[in-house]
């Protein structure tokens, strides 16, 4: 198929107009990416194909603004992206994604990243497709969501920092490019903050651990920093402890860490959902051409099959809807609130899973199968608990809202 890039219509003012998707570009690259979506699987290989294929169609760069070559997507056509990426390979969406999660971040015009750094950062991405995550979660700490300080540290030495630390879920290290290191300094008070660490620079170890039951070509292995130089200037966000707080700063620095959460929530929502999408596909298929001999019909003709594919289908709407109206409102730049975006996360995910759920019960023995990708659907989606905000503490948040309120009103 030839390449279909992407679409910008002419600006009508100094604003660019974000970049568009093809569909049938889309749809194009759910194919290719599903049909080898059982073998990066079972090998847990990082898909280094598929992100060819998403850099030859300008697809890695889309998020980053325009004044760096990039698409500077909208949250809706960025979701569109993930959601035709995970139908086809979850784990490859999921890369991705925090590849445009740390793009929307740079593309803000509070973000306290040197110039250069993000003009560097950014450019990569869109001649390159080079690849960037945050590296946050550690053995002792756990993820900084939780709180605490991290035990990797960064010391002054010479004209630049010297990185020591360990860290775990790194997810697409293989092919990463870029490092987003949550560490300490060893000031008396220490500072917290990012240091951006080059993927190549020496004492960068990966050691191989993940082997994990779902998203396994994500390829999420630990990383270990020994006494790793980065220049100065590399330490692109440093604060007091305190300050990371999401309710600290002025109201902007508010409303910014608000509107990145909803990205977040929406693309891993969008991901999770697209993974339920293509277990109802699968489902459909194989309810509409599995006629056991006692019944003389396919299972599709059964009024009970029907009924729980419409529970299928309601599940599937109220996502569709939920992530329509929050992406939506990100794009209008209305501000949602944190604990509603951790409320869309929780709703998403469970109707995802359930979905799945569904679509095991319905297809018995033939769904656990290897050689079928229901099983394999249903690792991915159970995956989608992990990820920051937890349920609990989504559901701490809401409820601790909820009876605020109701307080206030009494």
């Amino acid at each position: 198929m030839s390449a279909l890039p992407l679409r910008r219509p002419p600006a009508t003012n100094e604003d660019p107009t974000p970049a568009t998707v093809d569909a049938a570009l889309l749809a194009h690259l759910s194919a290719q990416f599903a049909a080898t979506a059982a073998d990066h699987d079972r090998s847990g290989a990082f898909p280094h194909p598929n992100f060819a294929a998403l850099q030859s169609h300008g697809l890695v760069g889309l998020v980053a603004p325009a004044a760096h070559g990039g698409g500077g997507a909208t949250l809706a056509t960025a979701r569109r992206v993930i959601a035709a990426v995970a139908r086809g390979e979850p784990a490859t969406a999921l890369i991705l994604t925090m590849t445009y999660l740390q793009h929307h971040a740079l593309a803000r015009s509070d973000s306290r990243w040197p110039p250069h750094l993000r003009e560097r950062v950014l450019r990569s991405a869109v001649e390159r497709g080079a690849l960037i995550n945050a590296l946050r979660v550690e053995p002792a700490l756990g993820s900084p969501a939780r709180g605490g300080l991290p035990a990797t540290v960064a010391r002054r030495e010479g004209s630049g920092w010297k990185i020591d630390g360990h860290k775990l879920y790194t997810t697409g290290i293989e092919g990463l490019s870029w490092l987003a290191v949550w560490a300490r300094t060893d000031e008396a008070a220490p500072r917290t903050g990012v240091f951006l660490v080059p993927r190549d620079a020496p004492g960068v170890r990966v050691i191989a651990s993940w082997d994990h039951l779902g998203l396994r070509a994500s390829g999420s292995h630990e990383v270990v920093f020994e006494n790793v130089a980065i220049e100065l200037d590399h330490a692109v966000d440093l604060r007091a402890p305190a300050d990371w707080a999401p309710d600290a700063g002025s109201q902007t620095d508010i409303d910014a860490h608000a509107t990145q959460q909803a990205w977040m929530t929406v693309l891993l929502g969008s991901l999770y959902d697209a993974v339920a999408q293509a277990a109802r596909d699968w489902l459909a298929g194989f309810l509409n051409t599995r006629a056991p001999g006692s019944l003389g019909a396919p299972l599709a003709s059964l009024p009970r099959v029907q009924e729980h594919v419409g529970e299928i289908e309601a599940l599937l709407r109220t996502n569709r809807v939920l992530l329509d109206d929050a992406t939506r409102a990100v794009d209008q730049g209305r501000a949602q609130p944190a604990t509603d975006s951790g409320l869309l996360k929780y709703t998403v995910t469970t109707n995802a899973i359930r979905v799945v759920e569904l679509a095991l019960q319905l297809s018995g023995n033939h769904g656990l199968t290897r050689q079928n990708p229901l099983e394999r659907h249903y690792r991915d989606v159970l995956c989608s608990r992990i990820h920051t905000p937890q349920n609990d503490a989504i559901l701490v948040a809401a409820g601790k809202r909820a009876l605020l309120s109701a307080g206030a009103a009494a």
